[in-house]
């Protein structure tokens, strides 16, 4: 699961872009979209305009999830599963039997959270064998994903990483001081830290193609490597 304390810190973006990495070193990879009303995956996919049914219509019993799922036009091997626009309904169970169901099929399923502790991250929390904590190295940011760090403990969850997402040149100018910072405030282990790039801002906003020479590419699969158990960098410069 890919879960956040609040709103605005890249999390569905960066669900995207590390499951097309996981994608490219060979996996089959599923991004479940969890946020009901606030649909972003297909857009940022490329695939905007060919969701026809949603992980809604697939957890109610409307449709088979393959009739829902469809390929990225961008990254080889990355499947979507978008959210409702309206009139969802992410429960527990259902969601446990549907990631149940789909584990012969791929490889990795990415569950893309709404932000704060509601319905979904609940769900997600009885599904998910792992949990990435995307956050931005702000106070509010760090606060509110220790928060979802402890509730994920609370949960059951053992396995939770850190992802700094939107990370500037210097710190200091955030109100935060280091990485160490982030890392003793929210108290989870440190996966990945991924620079503030217009690169990213673009791709996503414009939902095309992360430059595959780009540092943001690189970075992302630096993530999915370690994701994977590989000793690799945390930042590729």
């Amino acid at each position: 699961m890919v879960a956040s304390g609040k709103g605005g810190t890249g999390k569905s973006t960066l669900s995207v872009l590390i499951g097309a990495a996981l994608a490219a070193r060979g996996e089959r990879v599923l991004v479940a979209e969890l946020d009901v009303g606030l649909r972003s995956i297909d857009h940022i996919a490329g695939a905007a305009g060919q969701i026809v049914y949603d992980v809604g219509d697939v957890l109610a019993g409307r449709c088979d999830a393959a009739k829902a799922v469809v390929e990225s036009p961008l990254y080889p091997d990355l499947y979507l599963l978008a959210a409702p626009y309206t009139n969802g309904r992410i429960r527990p169970d259902t969601l446990c039997a549907f990631v149940q169901g789909v584990r012969p099929v791929f490889d990795t399923v990415l569950l893309d959270t709404a932000a704060g502790l509601g319905a979904p991250f609940l769900s997600a929390c009885a599904a998910a064998n792992r949990a990435l904590l995307v956050l931005t190295p702000d106070p509010v940011a760090l606060r509110d994903g220790r928060t979802v760090c402890d509730a994920l403990a609370l949960r059951g969850c053992t396995d939770t990483r850190l992802l700094v997402n939107q990370t500037p040149r210097a710190l200091e100018g955030c109100g935060v001081r280091s990485l160490d910072e982030c890392i003793d405030t929210v108290g989870a282990r440190l996966i990945g830290v991924v620079p503030f790039s217009d690169v990213i801002r673009r791709a996503g906003q414009t939902g095309t193609r992360l430059p595959v020479q780009s540092r943001a590419w690189r970075v992302m699969r630096a993530v999915a490597a370690r994701l994977c158990g590989e000793d690799t960098p945390l930042l590729i410069r």
